[in-house]
């Protein structure tokens, strides 16, 4: 029998079992191209797995920090422990030179950032770079895993032209298969390792088993080998775009609340217990780095009309407005001019226990109130600078300290259940809460209140 060292999962003339004793041995070196939020702990996954990694991030103080055996990445649980033991056991290394992880790898895992322009077009600049730099270091029988989510048809039309034109390389000499990231930030590790099965779709039959092969290894809820890559892209797209849409189904139901004359937030909580019905939560705005993104990676690309698709998008986009629309709709009851209130808004990142901010509905809402004249503040225990809001900062303590003519309920995070309602107070008249996310119970206050999808209390 060979005892030649296996170093190649794509095209290998070894028997499976071979090929995963050779990974899980170290033998096949894996690349990790970025390092970010979920860059890090699918790099940190893939070392423990392993034993081989290098990862490669463009930022000196990323790549400086995990050296050392940091972890820039916070809040998410055991990430820091686990970095730290990689780095110390020599699993996990980092370099700022794809070209150079690119040279000592045979897998090249790609996780970076696909955002979209101002216009809404799809971005990929970052990634192809990227997939230039790997192209450089790419031998016969290297896999290479695009998880970053793309429009479909990226990985077969964009990444494999690519690598074919910057390398030596034709098709079917390498491997090239998707298989998306399916995880939260706050729960990476948990996702990663096995919260649910892992989408795998190559481009060639032989890209998918190489793919499914390591995930099997990684994934203990195990794999869902799909018919190709671009199956496997629409699998990661259709499920932002299933969320989008049903959160603007409830958000356009909530703006039928005061005519309604009931509580909506109640009505779509019966209508979920028939089995055939899930509606999401109504509230201020959709955020995060994917739901209000993912769209345009089918609106933008494709001739094919999708009114839907937009129709939800510009539903969504609206909850800003509304949310301002219903303080007006208050200060104008009372006579206060929006240019002399003072505004509180609670919760400034997309969604609770995490610190991003991109696309937060409160980034709207504080820009929208501070145009109209208000005095906007706002409280985050998640966030250390706001610099990114139209607002001043305030630390949880302060608002006891000032009046305020409004609180706005954008993000509910835990810290804000110990907030003492009868201590906030307003220099005259009610104050007015509008809760964006239906978590507050002010029934015991003489605060007036407003609920997204409740109405008035």
């Amino acid at each position: 029998m060979s005892t030649k060292l296996i170093d190649r999962l794509y095209d290998s003339d070894h028997d499976e079992a071979a090929q995963r004793d050779a990974l899980t041995n170290g033998e096949i070196p894996v690349a990790v191209y970025g390092l970010g939020k979920m860059g890090l702990p699918l790099a940190s996954v893939y070392a423990e797995t392993t034993g081989n990694v290098i990862g490669a991030d463009i930022d000196p103080a990323v790549v400086e920090t995990i050296s050392n055996g940091g972890c820039h990445v916070k809040r998410e649980p055991g990430l820091e422990a686990l970095v730290s033991d990689l780095v110390a056991d020599d699993a996990l290394a980092a370099t700022t030179d794809p070209r150079d992880a690119a040279s000592q790898a045979s897998v090249h895992v790609v996780i970076v950032p696909t955002p979209i322009t101002d216009e809404h077009e799809p971005d990929l600049a970052i990634l192809d770079a990227v997939v230039e730099d790997i192209a450089t270091g790419l031998s016969a029988g290297d896999l290479v895993v695009i998880e970053c989510t793309v429009p479909p048809q990226t990985t077969e039309q964009r990444v494999g032209a690519a690598l074919e034109a910057n390398s030596d390389l034709e098709r079917g000499e390498f491997g090239l298969a998707f298989c998306p990231e399916r995880t939260s930030s706050g729960r990476a590790l948990e996702d990663i390792r096995g919260a649910y099965p892992k989408v795998v779709g190559g481009i060639d039959d032989e890209s998918t088993r190489a793919a499914t092969l390591i995930y099997e290894e990684i994934n203990t809820e195990g794999v869902l080998p799909v018919s190709d890559a671009t199956t496997a892209e629409a699998v990661k797209v259709f499920e932002g775009l299933y969320r989008d849409v049903n959160i603007g189904l409830a958000n356009e139901l909530a703006t039928l609340t005061d005519e309604l004359g009931i509580d909506v937030n109640e009505a779509i909580e019966v209508a979920n217990t028939q089995p055939f019905c899930n509606i999401h939560d109504p509230g201020p705005g959709v955020g995060g780095h994917c739901i209000p993104f993912y769209p345009y990676f089918v609106i933008k690309p494709f001739e094919t009309e999708t009114p839907l698709l937009e129709t939800a998008r510009a539903v969504n986009d609206s909850m800003p407005q509304f949310t301002v629309n219903k303080l007006r709709e208050e200060f104008d009851a009372e006579g206060l001019a929006f240019e002399d209130a003072s505004v509180l808004l609670l919760g400034l990142t997309y969604r609770p226990g995490v610190e991003e901010i991109r696309a937060s509905p409160a980034l709207d809402i504080a820009s929208i109130s501070s145009d109209l004249g208000a005095d906007v503040y706002g409280v985050d225990p998640m966030l250390d600078e706001t610099d990114a809001f139209d607002l001043t900062r305030l630390d949880h303590s302060e608002i006891y300290d000032r009046s305020f003519d409004a609180v706005v309920m954008v993000t509910h995070h835990d810290d804000f259940d110990t907030i003492r309602w009868d201590d906030v107070s307003r220099s005259d008249g009610q104050l007015v809460v509008i809760d964006g996310r239906d978590t507050l119970d002010l029934s015991d206050t003489d605060h007036r209140v407003y609920t997204i999808g409740g109405g008035y209390v």
